[in-house]
């Protein structure tokens, strides 16, 4: 099994800023765009970030773009996503894990790391 861990969230105002990690087992990590995605309460999960694999290329959602920064470490399995000027519609359980071309996803899904956003 490949398995990932998050963690770093917690309980900012509106404006603050919080920097997530999520550590990844397994030697895939480096060969794969590694995602950030959340679920609100209510809601669906929702796609946030991608970062490529090698070439560092970054894609957001548009209710993030300016705000979020993904990042990643491959020689410590890790990817981050920086989150600054943070809004109460950003509360979430924050998920990262690597989509499948063909569907699913490379790694069990974690534990999540909760971000909540006061106004």
């Amino acid at each position: 099994q490949v398995q990932v861990a998050e963690s770093g969230g917690g309980l900012v105002q509106a404006g603050g800023s919080l920097r997530l990690s999520c550590a990844a087992s397994g030697s895939i990590f480096s060969r794969v765009a590694m995602g950030w995605f959340r679920q609100a309460p209510g809601k669906h999960r929702e796609w946030v970030a991608t970062i490529a694999s090698s070439t560092g290329s970054t894609i957001y959602t548009d209710s993030v773009k300016g705000r979020f920064t993904i990042s990643r470490d491959n020689a410590k399995n890790t990817v981050y996503l920086q989150m600054n000027n943070l809004q109460p519609e950003d509360t979430a359980v924050y998920y990262c894990n690597a989509a499948r071309t063909a569907g699913g996803y490379y790694f069990d899904w974690g534990q999540g790391t909760q971000v909540t956003v006061s106004s």
